[in-house]
């Protein structure tokens, strides 16, 4: 090692070359010290170092990426089968977005962000595994994609969905209970007096048919009537297409569980065009607890998915995956977050007459 100030040496310094040249070492040493290895004396390693960080040298990523035939690139996708007029920018996909891109960056990984609509082949997924692009993939939703999904989940392992899980499925997945988070978004309703709810959201989606069928389980026990006005999530559309699911009910409803916090904010703002009260003619509860959900007027009630610790959690469990480690899946159990959307007027629940 060079023990003369570098400065002095002739010559740029821009390349693993040039630091050896100065250092009065081989490039592979110079390689291995910027990589930390410990087969180079401590001292020569840091000045190694302190030299490279004094004139902007970095090690070629690139070559040791294909040395580890990794990219360093995950995949998140987004298929919208069932909806094909929603948007990236809805307020879910932003919430869950964030917190994986913190959680990837943080971990050294760039993101490959697809907005997928998929085709009659069925194919959509394929492309994007087998590009060799990426060193796993993150689905977010599963969308009316569920057997795709499983086909591919067959031969390609690093992948991690956000959805909904069924007993004995092959891809991992991570999210909520669906179908208790309806359950206990209708109960919530129905022990402050509901006794005709309406519940918002299209089903063709495996998640949001789970909440509907929680809904269903607790409006059949305790004898109310419901009413299922399958409403699209297109920003043009979706306020009037409630309007429409308003007067499609033969009686006045007085309960309404929306499908998302999307929706049920949507209907607050047509129930106050139409001059109900929210919540002394209709209560609303909604689905995710969003950032926004606090800052509606009223306040939404509305059934909480972690879903930072659900993007912590995806990100673990490919990290693993692409490891050839053990990761299985998980099911959050939901939680009701109760705000002023919903008031305490309390009956048993499964008594009709109150």
């Amino acid at each position: 090692m060079a023990d003369g100030d570098d400065e002095s040496e002739s010559g740029p310094i821009r390349t693993l070359a040039d630091l050896a040249r100065v250092a009065g070492v081989s490039t592979g040493t110079v390689s291995r010290a910027l990589a930390g290895s410990s087969l180079v004396n401590l001292k020569t390693g840091d000045y190694i170092r302190d030299l490279a960080r004094r004139h902007g040298v970095r090690p070629n990523q690139m070559a040791s990426k294909l040395r580890s035939r990794r990219t360093g690139v995950i995949g998140v996708v987004i298929p919208l089968g069932h909806e094909r007029r929603q948007h990236i920018s809805d307020p879910f996909f932003i919430t869950l977005l964030g917190t994986l891109a913190d959680e990837l960056t943080e971990s050294g990984s760039d993101i490959m962000l697809t907005h997928a609509i998929p085709d009659a082949n069925e194919e959509w997924l394929d492309r994007i595994t087998g590009s060799g692009m990426t060193d796993g993939v993150i689905v977010i939703g599963q969308s009316d994609q569920f057997e795709t999904i499983e086909r591919v989940a067959e031969s390609y392992r690093p992948m991690v969905v956000w959805g909904h899980h069924r007993a004995g499925q092959r891809h991992c997945v991570v999210g909520t209970d669906n179908a208790l988070g309806g359950r206990l978004a209708a109960e919530h309703l129905i022990t402050r007096g509901a006794t005709r709810l309406l519940f918002l959201g299209d089903t063709t989606g495996i998640e949001i048919a789970q909440r509907l069928a929680g809904v269903e389980q607790a409006a059949t026990a305790a004898e109310i009537e419901l009413t299922h006005f399958p409403l699209h999530l297109s920003d043009e559309e979706i306020v009037a297409n409630i309007g429409v699911g308003l007067a499609a009910h033969a009686a006045p409803i007085d309960g309404i569980v929306a499908a998302s916090d999307l929706i049920a904010m949507s209907a607050l703002k047509e129930l106050h065009a139409r001059g109900y009260r929210v919540p002394d003619a209709v209560q609303i509860v909604g689905y995710d607890d969003l950032p926004l959900a606090a800052q509606t007027m009223p306040p939404l009630t509305t059934i909480r998915q972690d879903i930072d610790f659900g993007a912590k959690a995806i990100v673990d469990k490919l990290r693993r995956r692409i490891e050839n480690e053990e990761a299985d899946s998980l099911v959050m159990m939901p939680e009701l977050i109760e705000r002023e959307t919903s008031r305490r007027r309390f009956r048993h629940p499964f008594d009709p007459k109150g």
